[in-house]
């Protein structure tokens, strides 16, 4: 005779949320140096513009893609690009058993937070090998910026999720 029954904290357990990196990737690199080999003749400093955006899409059930998008430009005083790169850094995250009124949280926050360091790294690297100074990025508040980004998609169409796609 087999016994069925689970210990007490068993099926709770089944129940608990739970949270894997599955795999974390660039998933798209683009690096221009527009005005090369001029630009490597120029003492000034450059500005530096960052932009970036994040996304989640669902793949299966309980496993998600979640891409960090970065652009940064880098231009000299007269208007001349020193260079500009694109890059989506990408994970793929299983999250199970969290309330979907968290979900969010966690694809808008916790992911790009995890995703972050690998595309600053990534950028970093791809500026040094174009024969420039690393460019080192600051952190970023993921939770202000899905915030923010929640109030707008609220005040301008009365959806409140922009990050689900």
């Amino acid at each position: 005779m087999t016994d069925n029954t689970q210990a007490p904290g068993a099926q709770a357990a089944g129940n608990q949320p739970s949270f894997a990196i599955e795999k974390i990737y660039a998933k798209d690199l683009s690096l221009e140096v527009p005005n090369a080999p001029q630009v490597f003749l120029s003492r000034d400093t450059p500005q530096v513009n960052v932009q970036l955006r994040s996304e989640a899409t669902p793949i299966d059930t309980s496993i998600y893609e979640v891409k960090l998008t970065l652009t940064v430009a880098a231009t000299l005083s007269e208007n001349r690009n020193l260079f500009l790169i694109e890059l989506t850094q990408a994970g793929v995250f299983r999250i199970q058993n969290v309330p979907e009124n968290e979900l969010e949280l966690v694809l808008g926050i916790g992911c790009p937070n995890i995703l972050f360091p690998y595309a600053r790294e990534t950028i970093s690297d791809a500026v040094t090998r174009a024969g420039f100074q690393p460019v080192l990025l600051a952190p970023v508040n993921f939770e202000a910026i899905y915030y923010q980004s929640r109030q707008q998609a609220q005040a301008g169409n009365g959806q409140g999720s922009p990050l689900m796609q």
